[in-house]
């Protein structure tokens, strides 16, 4: 496994995180389990998750799995980079969320961490992030609830999912004026078939020292060989990536780029995988298995050295939008 720092910090990340999104909903808690255990024996240390998975009446299963997994020893947690996100209602089974109960404030963001270190069965979260932006809720507020936080030593570090460029540039500005630290990284959805982060996201990003962490790198399966796997029965597409591609000139785009793979003798999912580690400002892509068959595929992505040839073929079939503001202006 190759290594990075976090943005602008000391930390050394892995360059693949453990997604644990699938982890209660569609993997069970024992393969839960023998993916992380794979995952840290290849050294991944970066795992990825969020007060809200296990969805609907099974919000907080997800840490749960994590923190069990925790207590089985084995310098298991030490090891381990644990990010977590907050933001939405963890009301369950349908009941509306009671004020206070989801969003930014101070009060949410003590209520829910303290909520997440009990399912995790840890002291600590090393990287804490604000799943979306809050629009009512100033920054000097949210610094102030986390700046107690890291002063407790229950938390680490502060992160965004889902942030745009100029809530970036706000956020640090404030924290900077506070003497905080700010922002360490940014996850956001970024792949070779959705690029428009690299418009200002990326680089707002770049500016501030935060590491990019993408989210969705095969785009929903889209980039993972789906038409290959629809011709030989293999898989049904389903969901986002059935209403992409029932979009002709998107068909015809992922037909392409599978060709050109194809050609290649290259797996489609590990080159957009592997694509990501290219680009400039990214720590390392989110990697979401199912299964332990998946995690050894995303493995082999690290390894893999894309040449200037192939990148360039690739930019040709999803070419990206170009920095901001020439892209939109001239």
């Amino acid at each position: 496994m190759k290594y990075t720092q976090l943005g602008r910090t000391g930390l050394k990340v892995s360059r693949l995180a453990l997604g644990t999104m699938n982890f209660g909903p569609l993997t069970n808690e024992p393969d839960s389990h023998t993916i992380m255990d794979a995952a840290l024996d290849a050294g991944i240390n970066y795992f990825d998750t969020a007060n809200v998975y296990g969805w609907d009446e099974n919000k907080g299963r997800t840490e749960e799995i994590i923190g069990t997994w925790f207590t089985q020893g084995g310098e298991r947690r030490d090891k381990t980079v644990l990010a977590t996100k907050m933001y939405g209602n963890m009301a369950l089974d349908g009941k509306p969320a009671w004020p206070n109960h989801d969003l930014l404030s101070a009060v949410n963001i003590r209520r829910s961490v303290e909520a997440s270190l009990k399912r995790l069965q840890t002291d600590y979260i090393d990287i804490y992030q604000f799943h979306h932006i809050d629009r009512r809720t100033p920054f000097e507020e949210i610094w102030q609830a986390i700046d107690v936080l890291i002063g407790q030593g229950k938390i680490l570090y502060a992160g965004s999912s889902n942030f745009p460029g100029y809530k970036i540039a706000q956020a640090n500005e404030i924290a900077k004026r506070r003497g905080s630290y700010g922002l360490v990284s940014e996850q956001c959805l970024y792949n070779l078939a959705e690029r428009s982060a690299e418009m200002e996201v990326i680089p707002a990003a770049q500016d501030y020292g935060l590491g990019v962490i993408p989210w969705s790198p095969l785009h929903s399966g889209l980039l993972g060989g789906v038409l290959k796997k629809e011709g030989e029965g293999s898989r049904r597409t389903s969901g986002r990536a059935a209403s992409e591609l029932a979009k002709p000139e998107v068909r015809a785009q992922v037909q392409a780029y599978e060709d050109l793979l194809d050609k290649h003798g290259l797996e489609p999912g590990e080159v957009a995988l592997a694509w990501l580690l290219t680009r400039p400002g990214i720590t390392g892509p989110i990697v979401g298995p199912r299964t332990s068959e998946q995690l050894t595929s995303a493995l082999r992505a690290v390894e893999l050295d894309l040449s200037d040839e192939l990148l360039g073929a690739l930019d040709e079939i999803f070419p990206g939008p170009g920095p901001s503001p020439e892209s939109f202006a001239w």
